[in-house]
This record gives structure tokens, sequence and C-alpha cells, in this order.
């Protein structure tokens, strides 16, 4: 008699694609995770884990903002057009910058709930595909403008340093 080794269990994909890492109920429950799947006792402030992963200094807001990227690399898998995918970038970027400041850049990560606003850009582009809004436009315009106002700052401060100390101008 022939023994026969053990064969592998197959186990079929549950009906309707679920447990898939890119499927609505996926994303949303990931953006509840990281933004408001806790609240404070007493108030109506909630907040996720990202929230708290944003504690640990320097790496915390990094863990959280790579799992944050998971809805964009999805939108961007749906086909979501590029304006909307570089508003979902400006959001996850401000949340990932401003809470990498000590404790208030947190406080601002639970206020600002990055992975919401994206999951409901999604969901609002899934629903119109070819709507942008005048908001679209206007971030971005803001960002561009406050980028060019972040690059230009060290140029005024230096050619005011240098008018200062090497021309002894005094700017009144």
């Amino acid at each position: 008699m022939q023994k026969r080794s053990p064969q592998p269990e197959i186990l079929l994909p549950r009906p309707g694609g679920g447990g898939r890492l890119f499927d609505d109920e996926s994303l949303d429950l990931l953006s509840r995770v990281l933004d408001d799947c806790f609240r404070l006792p007493g108030t109506g402030i909630r907040f996720g884990i990202s929230g708290i992963i944003g504690l640990v200094p320097g790496v915390g807001d990094i863990l959280t903002g790579l799992a944050a990227c998971i809805i964009v690399v999805a939108a961007w898998f749906r086909g979501l057009p590029y304006i909307t995918l570089v508003r979902m970038l400006v959001n996850l970027a401000i949340d990932v910058v401003i809470g990498a400041i000590p404790f208030l850049g947190d406080i601002f990560d639970i206020a600002w709930k990055a992975n919401r606003r994206n999951y409901k850009l999604l969901t609002r582009h899934l629903a119109e595909p070819r709507r942008h809004t005048w908001r679209d436009w206007c971030v971005l315009l803001l960002m561009a403008t406050t980028i060019a106002l972040m690059l230009l700052a060290p140029v005024v401060v230096l050619v005011w340093l240098i008018m200062h100390f090497v021309y002894g101008l005094r700017i009144r």
C-alpha cells in the first residue's frame, strides 16, 4: 500500500469578494480604525490608532502615514483622476508633517482625520466619476501657494541678512 502525502486544504473565497484589501468595506474600516474607532468618555471627541501610534516620536507618524497610503493606492487602482489623487496626497502630507510635531501634532491628527477625508473623496468620485468641485482646485491652488511661500521664505530671510550685515541697511 502506497502512502499519500497530505493535500493542502483550499478555501474558496467568500461570496461577494469579501476580504479583499481594496474593497469599500475594507477601506472604510481602515479609515475608521486609523481615525475614529475610540471615543473619549463624556465627549464627542473620536480618535483612532493614528492618534495613539503618533505619540511615538518620529516613527509613529511615518507608520500611520504608510498605512494611510493604502487608501490612496486603492484610489489610484480604481482610476481616480489625478486632481483627486493629489488632493488625497495633500491631506496625507499635512497629516504626516504636522503630526510629527510632538503632542500638538497628535491633537491636530485627531482633529484633521485625513483618512476619513480621503475615504470620502474616494467614495465621492465613485458616485460621481467626472465631477471635480471648486474645492479640489482651491485646495491645489492653496497648497501650491503655500509651497511657493515656503520656498521663498529662506530667500527673503537671506536677502534681509545680507542687506543688514553686509551693507548695514535697516529695514523699517
